[in-house]
């Protein structure tokens, strides 16, 4: 026999953007590996525990016909914001997470059972979980343990989510869209290309770079009641973002952002 592995993407923060697919997958599971984040607040933690009200109410019932299995797993710290050798910092972390991941899946998920993750977003798109989770698998597999056969569901990802909440297109006709994280754009939208996803932008690198010509589409919280968007010429607006960024972080203690540069 073997042992299944499900990475279900559950979209960026709307209970109601969650597929059939991903349903069913919440549905089907004997155990669920919860990754608790590094300062995790109580908005995440709710609406995690709102997808399971949603699609498994009887998640926490040890009485039900097909009881769910909580494993809680806390994330290790992630220190490379403020490390000079961000890629060993990465690697540390992942590394870390691998040894942690492993000894729970192995401790917790026996044979013929069937055992997820909850991925925010999308798992295959700025997303640690499937690479970890392949390497483990691989582990498993060099020490002749019970096989894992690995599922992933995709999600709605906060780009796309993005792209409708503004009610533009993501891409222009002709054009290519680049998706990428803040750090590459430090020097200023890359040459040659036109329109750009930002991911991960600690340090607000859109304050930072020339404006001449671009315009931003910026959201935060999207698809929550807490949802954010401002657009327009990046010359204009930047400091209102910024403003409206670090009051929201301020008022609700974390805060999930992207953008789309875009040439005029």
């Amino acid at each position: 026999m073997a042992r299944h592995l499900d990475l279900i993407g559950i979209g960026p923060g709307n209970p109601d953007w969650i597929t059939l697919a991903a349903v069913k997958a919440i549905q089907s599971l004997d155990v669920l590996f919860v990754v608790l984040k590094e300062r995790e607040v109580d908005d995440l933690v709710e609406f995690r525990r709102e997808v399971l009200r949603r699609h498994r109410p009887d998640a926490e019932d040890p009485s039900a016909p097909h009881p769910l299995r909580l494993v809680e797993l806390q994330d290790p710290p992630r220190p490379w914001q403020s490390t000079p050798d961000y890629p060993k910092a990465v690697a540390t972390w992942r590394a870390q997470r691998l040894g942690q991941w492993t000894q729970a899946v192995e401790g917790a998920l026996e044979d013929g059972q069937r055992g997820g993750f909850l991925v925010w977003g999308d798992p295959s798109l700025f997303e640690s979980t499937l690479a970890i989770v392949n390497r483990l698998i691989a582990e498993v597999d060099s020490r002749g343990g019970v096989p894992i056969e690995l599922n992933v569901i995709p999600g709605i990802s906060s780009s796309l989510s993005l792209a409708t909440r503004h009610q533009i297109a993501l891409n222009r006709q002709g054009r290519a869209v680049q998706i990428s994280p803040a750090r590459l754009l430090e020097e200023g939208m890359p040459e040659g290309v036109d329109d750009v996803v930002v991911m991960l932008d600690g340090k607000q690198t859109f304050s930072l770079i020339d404006p001449t010509g671009l315009d931003i589409y910026w959201a935060a919280y999207i698809g929550s009641p807490d949802e954010i968007l401002i657009s327009g010429p990046l010359a204009d607006v930047k400091d209102e973002i910024l403003r409206v960024r670090a009051q929201a972080k301020e008022e609700h203690g974390w805060l999930f952002d992207t953008y789309l540069l875009r040439r005029r």
